[in-house]
């Protein structure tokens, strides 16, 4: 019996070197890219302060600044969950007139610039907004330039992130599975949370991270909608922009704390994200 072989064995060598050659023209591009995207992140891990690394993560506003960053952005990905969640599920698996049109709305913060976003923030929720002043009338509730400000603005812009994942994971699952268990008498929400939820749950867990990746490097709508003040607003984005007017070496410390997470991100997300076939 004669052995198969692949197709590269069967090329003759003139067309092996012809495909094994490599494309310079698109190699050279390629390295410059390469170059361009990593070496601002080397100079940062050049130029941090490594002796007294430890010593600036210790410092107050650093802590306070942290503390403030991860707090609103684990609570941001809390109602970006609440609401996103339900929101993927209606666009994946609900037909209606103008899904379309929502759908696009749904991801405009993804190319909205964030000052943009948090001047809209403030024009609907500020105190003289369109649903701002109602709160504060009716219920006493001020969102602009609070701590509760920080996190509507972080979910604002995160959320996208959320509903593409659990949307993508949505229209990828077996709807076998689902049309079997509503076979058998189950209920629409038992169907959703015993088969559905599960079913999607690695799209759902990827989304909130990256929503949470998200919402902790968010500065344009935080500083435009909630502020900039320490211990309330000041995340540590905004605390990386005001020490790098001031202290430099406090910038660079801060922005290796967000770099660490950003790489622990990816390479948790790896296999979702980041790897090839």
């Amino acid at each position: 019996m004669m052995p198969v072989r692949s197709r590269r064995d069967r090329l003759t060598p003139t067309r092996r070197e012809a495909v094994g050659r490599l494309p310079w023209m698109l190699v050279l591009p390629a390295v410059a890219g390469l170059v361009f995207l990593v070496l601002p992140l080397a100079g940062l891990l050049i130029r941090a302060p490594w002796p007294t690394l430890l010593e600036r993560l210790a410092e107050p506003h650093v802590l306070e600044a942290l503390r403030l960053s991860l707090v609103c952005a684990t609570i941001a990905t809390a109602v970006c969950l609440l609401l996103g969640v339900p929101l993927a599920w209606l666009l994946a698996r609900v037909e209606f007139p103008g899904r379309r049109v929502v759908r696009a709305l749904v991801t405009v913060p993804l190319v909205l610039p964030p000052v943009v976003g948090g001047v809209a923030l403030l024009l609907v929720l500020g105190r003289r907004g369109l649903v701002g002043q109602w709160l504060e009338s009716s219920f006493g509730i001020t969102l602009p330039f609070t701590t509760l400000g920080v996190i509507v603005a972080e979910a604002f812009v995160a959320m996208p992130f959320l509903v593409i994942s659990v949307e993508g994971a949505l229209r990828g699952a077996d709807q076998r599975f689902e049309e079997a268990a509503a076979t058998l008498g189950a209920s629409r929400w038992t169907v959703f949370r015993r088969v559905t939820l599960p079913m999607v749950m690695p799209g759902v867990v990827a989304g909130a991270v990256l929503c949470w990746a998200r919402a902790l490097g968010e500065f344009g709508a935080t500083i435009t909608f909630a502020g900039n003040f320490p211990g309330t607003t000041r995340t540590m984005p905004l605390a990386v922009y005001l020490a790098l007017e001031t202290e430099p070496e406090a910038a660079i410390v801060l922005s290796l704390v967000l770099l660490v997470v950003s790489v622990i991100i990816l390479a948790s997300l790896r296999d979702r994200w980041v790897s090839a076939p």
